[in-house]
C-alpha cells in the first residue's frame, strides 16, 4: 500500500513533465529555420491556392463580364463604332452581343487555366521557388507570365475566336462585323479627306486583341491573390504558410 501511495504521484509527476517536455519540443519544431524545401513546398501551395481562387473567380459564370476590372470590351480603335450604334437599326444590341460573347468565351477558358499553373508549379526548382519568395510583390505573377503565358493564350485563343466567329445576325459574325466597320473605315482615313482630317486606320487583330486582354484579366486577379498571401494572415490556411510568409 506504502509503495502505491508513493508511485501514485510519481507517475503524475513523470506524465506531466512528459507533456511539457513535448510542448516545448513542439515550440522548438515551430520555431525552427525553416529548409529551403519547406520554403520550396509551402510557396508551391501558396501558388496552387492563388491559381486555383484566381482561375475559379473568373471561370465563373459573369467571373468576367460583371467585373469591370477585367471585363473585356472592344478595342478602342471601335470607340467611334460603338458611340454611333445606336444609329444603326439593331447596332447596339449586335455590340451588346459581341461583347457578352467575348467575355462569356473567356469564362469558359479559365475554367482550364488551372492545369497550365499546376504544370508551371510542378516544374519550379528550389532555386525559383527562394527568388519568388525574396522578390517583390508581384514575383509570382511574373514567374507565372514567364512560364505560361504562350500555353494561356493558345488555351484562350480558339475560344475567343470562336465566339468572334459565331453567327449573331444575318449570317454576320462579331468578327465579320468588325472588318466590315474597320475596312470601310479605313478607307475613309486612308482617304485624302481621311487624312486632312487625321484620320487614322485601324490596324487592330481582334482575335489577338481580345485574348491579350482576357489574358491581362488573369494575371491581375492572380496578382491580387498573391498579394493577398503576401500580406493577410488571414489568407495563409495552412501552417506551413504562416511560417513562410510569416
Amino acid at each position: 500500500m506504502t509503495k502505491k501511495l508513493f508511485l501514485a504521484p510519481l507517475i503524475a509527476i513523470l506524465f506531466t513533465a512528459c507533456a511539457e517536455l513535448q510542448q516545448v519540443i513542439n515550440t522548438m519544431e515551430t520555431n525552427a529555420p525553416l529548409t529551403e524545401t519547406e520554403i520550396a513546398r509551402g510557396l508551391k501551395e501558396a501558388l496552387r491556392i492563388g491559381t486555383d481562387s484566381a482561375a475559379n473567380r473568373l471561370a465563373a459564370t459573369n467571373g468576367y463580364f460583371r467585373d469591370e476590372l477585367v471585363k473585356i470590351l472592344l478595342p478602342p480603335e471601335a470607340d467611334i463604332i460603338v458611340k454611333n450604334a445606336n444609329r444603326i437599326p439593331g447596332g447596339q444590341k449586335l455590340i451588346d452581343d459581341v461583347v457578352l460573347g467575348i467575355n462569356r468565351a473567356a469564362e469558359d477558358a479559365a475554367k482550364e487555366a488551372g492545369p497550365v499553373f499546376y504544370k508551371a508549379i510542378t516544374a519550379m526548382t528550389i532555386t525559383d521557388a527562394m527568388t519568388i519568395l525574396k522578390g517583390g510583390n508581384n514575383a509570382a505573377t511574373d514567374y507565372f507570365k514567364s512560364k505560361t503565358y504562350q500555353s494561356l493564350f493558345d488555351l484562350y485563343s480558339p475560344k475567343i475566336k470562336s465566339s468572334i466567329n459565331k453567327d449573331l445576325v444575318a449570317g454576320y459574325s462579331a468578327g465579320d462585323t468588325w472588318n466590315n466597320l474597320t475596312s470601310n473605315y479605313n478607307q475613309v482615313a486612308n482617304s485624302i479627306v481621311g487624312q486632312l482630317a487625321n484620320l487614322k486606320p485601324v490596324n487592330v487583330d481582334l482575335e489577338t486583341y481580345l485574348t491579350q486582354k482576357a489574358l491581362d484579366g488573369l494575371f491581375l486577379k492572380l496578382a491580387n491573390e498573391e498579394q493577398k498571401i503576401r500580406t493577410d494572415p488571414m489568407a495563409r490556411v495552412t501552417d506551413l504558410l504562416k511560417r513562410v510568409f510569416g
